[in-house]
């Protein structure tokens, strides 16, 4: 097969060599959030973007990986053909695939741990831990339900994120493709997929895969889909994969731009924060105003599903991703540079670094933080205590599988180990890969 040329600017040709520090960094900003998110009966979830606007920490983890997956990938399908490109995906999601099933009963086994030791309850907060995740049904249906964990036809809600990335991934060797046709076959294919996931705003049965054995598309009161439909979120992963390889340019930073993103990211807060929304105020215009917003936002919700990534999510996160791209800096300047603070952002970087790996401990972590905040209670002092225990697990995940990464074994054995200095500051060699003097270490996908 022929090869894939590369955008011919010098710039796009880096971006293809190198790894954005802010690709990092906000990637590991999600996983944070993400944690939080999935640790239950934790006050600080309050607090997440989530609650101030449409799109959340998902969106920044899917677009993230689709702009990491376009350097990882991209490179390889440009130097070494269709062909070798895809056998390199295929590789990826078998990666993928066993990194869902291995968290899977992992966190299985934590909730039975859990519920069998009978250390982890409180008066409060009663109940199984296994029925809390609603896999109860995996000890009364074991026969159908490891065949279907095992075929992704049974998918519980906790553990829909890798399924759904699998499954985009999946899709770049057709996208490849098509970019060597036209990049406005790559647009068609892209809006047609999210279209199929959005057949609900026409009056038909959105394009997804079954979430269960016994669910079925032709009964509505039987079928459960995959929560994350992969045909929907592949439009923020392949805007992301866009953006990296030169295919859409980077928007210009222009004073109106930022004025008419921020304005957008304001104008949402009121028909997404549940504050505002569930408020009770005893002034009858104030209450008006809310029964105005709720109505509004009960109009919009068929356009801010995230299920099906409504289009609306996807108008939210580019503005948010926009502000976020400017306030960073070019190359994310203003991220560098923080003299004794540095290492908050270096550590924030090497959590984005691995982020496949610190997402499935992160999921399992949040199992077990959970737990304390059900057994000693969520009042300030353990809410704190716990999520900084689980954020220092995520570092420590993230510089554990860092190392192993490094195969320390290969390296001679009079060749001293690099310092944590060393590393966070560039201009070294980090697991064999080279660096760039502002620390951008050369592609890899995690």
């Amino acid at each position: 097969m022929g090869s894939y040329p590369l955008p011919q600017s010098a710039q796009a040709e880096a971006a293809k060599k190198v790894r954005d520090p802010r690709l990092d960094f906000f990637r590991g900003l999600a996983m944070f959030i993400i944690f939080i998110a999935h640790t239950p009966r934790d006050y600080w979830a309050l607090w997440i973007p989530a609650r101030f606007g449409f799109s959340d920490a998902t969106e920044i983890f899917v677009f993230c990986s689709g702009m990491a997956s376009a350097i990882a990938f991209g490179a390889v399908f440009a130097n070494r053909g269709w062909l070798m490109g895809t056998a390199r995906i295929a590789y990826r999601v078998w990666q993928v695939y066993w990194a869902h099933i291995g968290l899977f009963f992992g966190v299985l086994v934590l909730c039975i741990l859990l519920d069998k030791s009978g250390w982890f309850v409180s008066e409060t907060f009663s109940g199984s831990y296994v029925a809390s995740l609603n896999l109860k049904h995996f000890f009364t249906k074991t026969p159908d339900l490891v065949f279907g964990l095992f075929t992704l036809t049974y998918v519980p809600n906790y553990f829909d994120i890798l399924p759904m990335y699998l499954v985009i991934l999946a899709m770049i060797p057709i996208v490849m493709g098509l970019s060597k046709i036209s990049l406005w076959a790559v647009a068609a294919f892209m809006v047609g997929m999210w279209l199929l996931a959005n057949l609900a705003l026409f009056g038909q049965t959105p394009f997804n895969f079954i979430a269960e054995p016994w669910s079925s598309p032709k009964r509505p009161d039987f079928n459960r889909p995959w929560f994350f439909n992969p045909f929907g979120w592949q439009l923020v992963f392949f805007t992301g994969f866009a953006f990296m390889r030169g295919w859409i340019p980077a928007p210009p930073v222009k004073k109106s731009l930022v004025i008419a993103a921020i304005a957008i990211l304001l104008i949402t807060i009121p028909f997404a924060y549940f504050r505002i929304l569930n408020w009770k105020p005893e002034n009858e215009t104030l209450m008006e105003l809310v029964l105005w917003l709720k109505t509004q936002r009960f109009h919009l919700a068929p356009f801010l599903g995230k299920t099906q990534f409504g289009i609306l999510r996807y108008i939210h996160f580019l503005a948010l991703a926009y502000v976020a791209w400017v306030a960073v800096g070019p190359m994310g300047s203003r991220i560098r540079n923080w003299g004794s603070y540095q290492i908050v952002v270096d550590t924030i970087r090497k959590v984005g670094q691995q982020s496949l790996a610190v997402f499935v401990a992160s999921l399992v972590i949040a199992q077990f933080v959970g737990a304390l905040f059900k057994t000693f209670g969520t009042g300030l002092p353990m809410t704190v205590a716990g999520n900084l225990l689980g954020f220092a697990a995520l570092i420590a995940v993230a510089h554990i599988v860092a190392w192993f990464k490094g195969q320390p074994w290969r390296k001679p054995a009079t060749e001293r180990p690099q310092s944590s200095a060393q590393v966070a500051g560039g201009g070294t060699t980090i697991g064999g890969r080279g660096a760039t003097p502002n620390g951008a270490t050369a592609a890899k996908a995690d």
